[in-house]
């Protein structure tokens, strides 16, 4: 097939660029550089891929045949769509409205990288595809939320009016290589905290719980679910819960260190819980979780040893 991959320069999206070139698909990566960088994809030296340096808020075309689009632009970390929020609203918004525009030109299949955070704080846990959520519409995360929550309800408005064939996939908490050192997320954040010798931060007394799936198995859920003919969202994440504090002491730990763990304020709706319901995936897509939090974390470690991350800053600062 002959792939469209928006925000394909970003962590999770260079990713599955090696997925699908491995598979055999042609890949066009379309990315700004506003939260990606060039240098995830600049180990590919592939004939069959092809990066286009692009916002895809803005009117969007490519030449030639599509066979799927695959939308994974969007700022996806707090410190960078708390950095960003109209832009993360617009590509929630007019960037999916453009993938899926460009999609239904193609006459392509069509998937959307969803998120775990439409069910915001969440009031039940593990969270199933049919819970509805606990959202501030008005809050700091807000704009996050409510993009992918916006983007969901556009992408099932093309399924049911244009009979168009769509994916939805809201991804859990994913780790690995190629995270920014500086991305603020949990993961980054401890092992490189640790690494330097510092303190490790925690919000909130670190009772609060996060399901971590590492990068291989979010990828392999996901290429799952582009090649089945499910419709409905799918959650993909690891059901293994974990309180921040446990992360945080697994991380010092794989580090050798012996730094202080340190408390701070938590943010504004932080979610106390998080914990994938994943019956609809292993049903529908035969697939869960095989790598353990503490294996994927010590290879995310090892990797982080290396110097493979620059901690490089995102090429572009938009605040439009």
């Amino acid at each position: 097939m002959r792939i469209i991959l928006t925000g394909g320069a970003g962590f999770l999206g260079s990713h599955l660029a090696d997925k699908f070139l491995t598979e055999g698909h042609d890949v066009i990566v379309i990315d700004n550089l506003s939260t990606g960088h060039a240098s995830n994809i600049a180990h590919i030296k592939n004939p069959r891929f092809q990066f286009i340096h692009y916002d895809v808020t803005n009117y969007l075309y490519v030449d030639g045949s599509v066979d799927f689009v695959l939308h994974f632009a969007s700022p996806a970390s707090p410190i960078d769509y708390m950095q960003m929020p109209i832009q993360t609203l617009k590509v929630g918004s007019l960037g999916t409205h453009k993938a899926l525009g460009l999609s239904k030109a193609k006459g392509a299949g069509f998937l959307l990288a969803s998120t775990s955070e439409v069910y915001g704080d969440p009031l039940v846990n593990p969270q199933p595809e049919d819970y509805w959520g606990n959202v501030s519409p008005v809050g700091p995360r807000g704009v996050y939320d409510e993009a992918k929550r916006f983007a969901e309800a556009l992408t099932m408005a093309y399924h049911r009016y244009h009979n168009m064939n769509t994916r939805i996939a809201r991804i859990f908490n994913t780790f690995g290589p190629r995270m920014r050192a500086n991305d603020g997320r949990l993961v980054p954040t401890l092992i490189n905290q640790a690494l330097r010798g510092e303190a490790l931060t925690v919000f909130g007394d670190g009772s609060q719980t996060r399901s971590l799936c590492y990068i291989t198995d979010q990828v392999d859920g996901l290429y799952r679910l582009a090649m089945s003919n499910e419709i409905e969202p799918v959650n993909i994440g690891n059901p293994e819960e974990l309180s921040v504090n446990a992360i945080a002491e697994m991380i010092r730990r794989l580090t050798d260190s012996d730094v202080p763990i340190i408390h701070k304020p938590l943010p504004v709706d932080d979610p106390k819980v998080r914990r994938p319901d994943i019956k609809k995936a292993r049903r529908v897509l035969n697939w869960e979780p095989k790598i353990s939090i503490e294996e994927g974390l010590t290879k995310t470690v090892n990797w982080f040893k290396k110097g493979s991350n620059k901690g490089l800053q995102p090429l572009v600062q938009s605040r439009r």
